[in-house]
This record gives structure tokens, C-alpha cells and sequence, in this order.
């Protein structure tokens, strides 16, 4: 699948609109009990890029971008203000964040991920985009320095480390990341008058699996 290592610009998506979506399937019995389901692993999200456009030149940014990627056949990273790093809105990245994996004695590379938790419920999502030089790592609570003690391959949002974490110590790291996403619509509608008059185009992205 063809995809660019690039962000659409972040203050055109800033202000955007969107979110996780899932899909439950729902059965109701004859008794009126109910059988749920999911086919889906991961939430999708989906966003409007529209709505954060607030001038002409925002509108020429996004066409141009919007070709470049020629619609909807290139994929691209997409900053999620609502949710782009591995800690809390009010908190600062920390390498102790998430718990990426225990340690074996041999597997050295660790994929990145962010865990969600609610009661007792939790959801742990696939990190694939980390942001070049956001992230920090840390065995059993002690930092480790990149490029020394591990590298990150920024395209598929894995750690390799020089040398396996021993057993059953915690692997943890913090970061930032975007989305994986492709525009959901091989057309753009734009007008001048209507935009100046406060209206703005659909613009929708959708995630993409990698």
C-alpha cells in the first residue's frame, strides 16, 4: 500500500472534527436478549479536514496537498489533537508512560503502543507513527539512550534494542505519535464566495491499517 511519510500540516488539522469509530454487529433473540460482536480488533478513526481551513491560502495548502497525494491513493500521517501522546493532555512525555513489554532474555524489538483503560476494561492500540524525536525508552523504570542502547524505526513504530531486556523486566516508553490515514474521497469541492461567507468544504480522512 502506498503511503507518505508526511504530516498534513498540524494547523490545518488543528480544530478538525473526528474520533475513534468501531463496528459492533448486534443480534436480538426471539426472547429479546441480545448476541454483540466485532469483526474489528482496532477502532478506525475518521476526521474532517475541513472544518480547521480559515483562509484562502489554507484552502491552496490542502489542494495542494490533496494532489500530491493524488486523492485517495496515498496514505499519510494525520496529528490527532485530541490525542497524540502517550500520557495525559495536562502531563509531560515520560519514558515510563506505557508498558511496551516484559522482557525474555532474547526478543530485542518491542512494538510501541498506547494502553486505554476504564474500570477494569482496558484497550491497548497499536502505535505505528511515532513523531522523529519524541520518544523515550526505559527498562525496569531506567532510561535508555537512543541510539546507544536501542534505535526506533520511525515508519513502523518498533524499538530495537542493541541488546535484549532481561527477564521479566518491564519495557516502557513515551512519545508522540500520529495517525496513519488517506483521504476518503478522490474529490475536493471548494468555493471562494462560500468560504468567505463561512461556510467550508467536507474534507474527510479516514485510518488506514498498515
Amino acid at each position: 500500500m502506498g503511503f507518505h511519510e508526511i504530516r498534513f500540516p498540524a494547523n490545518l488539522s488543528f480544530g478538525s472534527v473526528g474520533g475513534p469509530e468501531r463496528r459492533t454487529e448486534i443480534v436480538t433473540l426471539a426472547n429479546g436478549f441480545e448476541e454483540r460482536n466485532t469483526p474489528w480488533a482496532h477502532s478506525r478513526r475518521r476526521y474532517d479536514a475541513g472544518v480547521g481551513l480559515r483562509s484562502l491560502d489554507d484552502i491552496e495548502v490542502l489542494l495542494a496537498f490533496f494532489e500530491a497525494r493524488r486523492g485517495q491513493l496515498y496514505g499519510f500521517r494525520w496529528k490527532d489533537w485530541s490525542d497524540y501522546r502517550s500520557c495525559r493532555a495536562s502531563q509531560t512525555i515520560s519514558a515510563t508512560d506505557q508498558v511496551i513489554g516484559i522482557g525474555d532474555g532474547v526478543q530485542t524489538v518491542f512494538p510501541l503502543s498506547k494502553t486505554y483503560r476504564s474500570g477494569e476494561a482496558a484497550y491497548t492500540r497499536p502505535i505505528e507513527k511515532p513523531v522523529a524525536g519524541s520518544v523515550q525508552v526505559a527498562i525496569q523504570g531506567e532510561p535508555r539512550q537512543e541510539d546507544i542502547d536501542f534505535t526506533i524505526d520511525e515508519t513502523r513504530g518498533t524499538i530495537l534494542f542493541e541488546t535484549p531486556p532481561d527477564i521479566d523486566v518491564s519495557v516502557s516508553a513515551g512519545f508522540e505519535f500520529d495517525v496513519p490515514v488517506r483521504f476518503d474521497s478522490d474529490l475536493v469541492q471548494t468555493s471562494v464566495a462560500s468560504f468567505q461567507a463561512g461556510d467550508v468544504p467536507n474534507v474527510p480522512v479516514v485510518e488506514v491499517r498498515l
